[in-house]
């Protein structure tokens, strides 16, 4: 039986997807054992629990960021409004709505999630249609004027924050609340970390990575080709918001709670995010894990030993590593390998 010219490009297409898809379940399993082996430090190692959750704090946010940078090549500059209403997110329903036991997690993560989806939809609709600079600067301004509104008009505490220890220490008691400021927390925020890995590989693999990849490499060609290039990049960005509050809401406010706009509508944060998925590699999956593995620890270091010349040292430092690795340590690592099998394992 001869097999058409049709029927073989459909199995060679199916193959290479399948592969493809293999791949990307090999590197989501190789993410998630880094998200093992740092929970099984911080069990095993309770003096370095602080240390751990910062790691795991910078390694979910270049996931986060790398969802929409890295598949769209678009960079959101003021990325960090999502991480700040996820933490006003548990804060609100704490304060004002009452939620001072145990359903704080349910409630104030979907609130969390629900205000940065709005967030993401209003502004995506409107920003996503900009290119280069000016959807950088479309961003920042949206979230210096977040910011600016919830000082100047009173919201949510206006300048002074939210704190909700003692609405927590009423609702769960003194070790209650302790426990869900220090375990509880850490255990979301793993949680967080690995819906990341499971959401990323699942876009990966199906027609929205496929979509994304063609609009970062070039996305006239894309919508020339018939490809719907707002919605995808909706997709992403809102995907890339939901885990952004989930990480502020973790991170800042069931570990603080409190929350403060100063701090968490801080653009730094943002430019972090940008370094992580630099230092790794844009649009990879291990890429993120390894730059904010790297960050982290430099960053906790640099600041211990010598403190108030950590950002001195450490910003010349990852330019020169960034310079010297453009595609990043994956990029790096992938062209040095020489089995083509391990080159697609940790693209």
């Amino acid at each position: 039986m001869v097999l058409s010219i049709g029927g073989l490009a459909k199995t060679v297409q199916l193959r290479t997807v399948t592969v493809f898809a293999r791949n990307v379940l090999a590197r989501s399993l190789l993410t998630l054992l880094v998200y093992i082996a740092l929970a099984a430090v911080y069990t095993a190692f309770p003096a370095y629990s602080q240390f751990v959750s910062m790691i795991l704090f910078y390694v979910i946010l270049g996931q986060a960021f790398n969802m929409f940078m890295g598949m769209t090549g678009y960079v959101d500059f003021g990325y960090v409004a999502f991480l700040a209403l996820g933490a006003y997110g548990i804060a609100v329903a704490a304060k004002y709505l009452g939620v001072t036991d145990w359903a704080i997690l349910p409630v104030g993560l979907s609130l969390s999630v629900l205000m940065a989806l709005m967030l993401a939809l209003a502004v995506g609709l409107i920003a996503l249609r900009l290119r280069g600079a000016y959807f950088a600067i479309a961003t920042i301004g949206v979230n210096e004027g977040i910011r600016y509104l919830i000082e100047g008009a009173g919201i949510w505490g206006g300048s002074l924050g939210i704190a909700f220890a003692k609405e927590l220490r009423q609702g769960l008691g003194r070790e209650g609340a302790n426990l869900l400021m220090t375990m509880v927390a850490d255990a979301v925020l793993v949680s967080v970390g690995v819906l990341a890995v499971l959401l990323t590989a699942t876009m990966l693999v199906t027609r929205v990575g496929f979509a994304l990849q063609a609009i970062r490499e070039d996305e006239d060609a894309a919508r020339a080709l018939g490809v719907n290039v707002t919605k995808y990049k909706l997709i992403a960005f809102s995907a890339s918001a939901s885990i952004g509050s989930l990480l502020g809401a973790s991170y800042w406010a069931l570990k603080g709670a409190y929350v403060e706009p100063d701090h968490v509508f801080n653009i730094g944060y943002t430019v972090e995010a940008i370094v992580i998925v630099m230092l790794g590699g844009a649009g990879t999956l291990l890429g993120p894990v390894i730059g904010g593995i790297l960050y982290g620890s430099l960053s906790y270091f640099l600041n211990v030993m010598m403190p108030g010349l950590q950002l001195l040292l450490l910003a010349p430092l990852l330019l020169a590593v960034i310079v010297a690795m453009p595609e990043g340590i994956v990029g790096m690592i992938r062209q040095r390998l020489r089995d083509p099998r391990l080159r697609e394992l940790i693209t």
